[in-house]
């Protein structure tokens, strides 16, 4: 079978396609046919060496995948062969808040990932997706949509009529617009690409701000609620900007802390968190729970992933630099075929 492994250095330069054995499934586990995979930033952090510099190699990288179950070992009762599966972020998050055994058990890094044709996983470490989706769009859940939907409802808490900020239109601020609106919140969105803006409007984004042209983020985000800022600001990029972001949230309302794509640290004033009662929530995807749960509200919506472009499996570097380029509206997918 073939199989993407940064093998003995990080860079996409040494993300190299290998050719190993079909695994085969121990008691428990069951072999999953890898159909498509979809990128996170945080791919690109791991192959980069920025994640986590000290994780061992080699690795196969990804977290994000679907596919079908060909085998099983002893015992399995959660999937059967033929089924439609998408692996869970850490595999061992069932439920409740995160542990820190659980999080060793993440995809990608520290464990092998899902950049090959065939994969074992623990049965209970699957989730089935939701049958109307494709393989492509199904692969775009695990991370970017649990994310969104944790972000959302099982930390934001978010209401019919409140209002969500979001930040840029990669894979978790667009699945978290296209979320919330079927949620009934209405939604403001920012870009620095009046063409992405125009995107996000189609989708039933309420309000939009190009940032490179405009008022700054909070000065808007406080004029188009009259004054009182938003219920929830889902803020995927970090450094200098969660000041800001802060500054858009109204009194007791929330910042969803998910990514760190303008810098890791900052200085920052805490006396309008604690003055206005913002609430500062970090999130790491979410557990398999949250999954299916997501997945049961996906059934009853109308929504479908949106993919800004799909590579070949031979094309994976390609789709890493792209990845790491950050201009992508949507989910940057790998179709894996034979």
């Amino acid at each position: 079978m073939r199989t993407a492994v940064l093998r003995d250095a990080f860079g996409v330069a040494h993300l190299m396609l290998e050719s190993r054995e079909v695994p085969k499934p121990g008691p428990g586990e069951a072999l999953v046919r890898i159909d498509a995979v979809a990128l996170n930033h945080r791919d690109w952090m791991v192959v980069s060496g920025r994640y986590n510099p000290r994780q061992s190699l080699p690795l196969v990288p990804g977290s994000d995948a679907a596919g079908r179950v060909v085998a099983l070992g002893d015992g399995v009762t959660r999937v059967r062969v033929g089924d439609r599966v998408c692996p869970a972020f850490a595999q061992k998050w069932l439920s409740g808040p995160p542990t820190r055994a659980a999080l060793k058990t993440t995809l990608g890094s520290p464990l092998d990932g899902v950049l090959s044709r065939y994969v074992v996983f623990h049965e209970d470490g699957l989730v089935h997706p939701p049958e109307r989706f494709s393989d492509l769009e199904a692969a775009c859940l695990p991370c970017a949509a649990v994310t969104a939907w944790n972000a959302l409802v099982t930390h934001g808490a978010i209401e019919r009529g409140q209002t969500v900020l979001l930040l840029g239109t990669g894979g978790v601020s667009i699945f978290a617009l296209q979320l919330a609106k079927s949620l009934g919140a209405r939604v403001l969105i920012t870009s620095k690409s009046n063409h992405k803006l125009e995107r996000a409007r189609a989708l039933g984004a309420d309000e939009t701000l190009n940032y490179t042209l405009a008022e700054t983020l909070d000065v808007w985000a406080r004029r188009v609620t009259g004054g009182d800022g938003v219920d929830l600001v889902v803020d995927v990029v970090g450094g200098e900007n969660l000041a800001p972001c802060i500054r858009a949230a109204r009194p007791g309302g929330r910042v969803a802390m998910i990514g760190v794509l303008a810098g890791d640290s900052v200085e920052l004033d805490l006396r309008p968190v604690i003055m206005r009662q913002i609430r500062l929530q970090g999130m790491i995807v979410g557990s398999r729970a949250s999954f299916e749960a997501m997945n049961a509200h996906l059934e009853t919506s109308t929504l479908v992933p949106v993919m800004d472009r799909v590579y070949r499996f031979e094309e994976f570097q390609a789709a890493f630099l792209d990845c790491a380029r950050g201009e992508h509206f949507g989910k940057i997918c790998i179709q894996l075929e034979d």
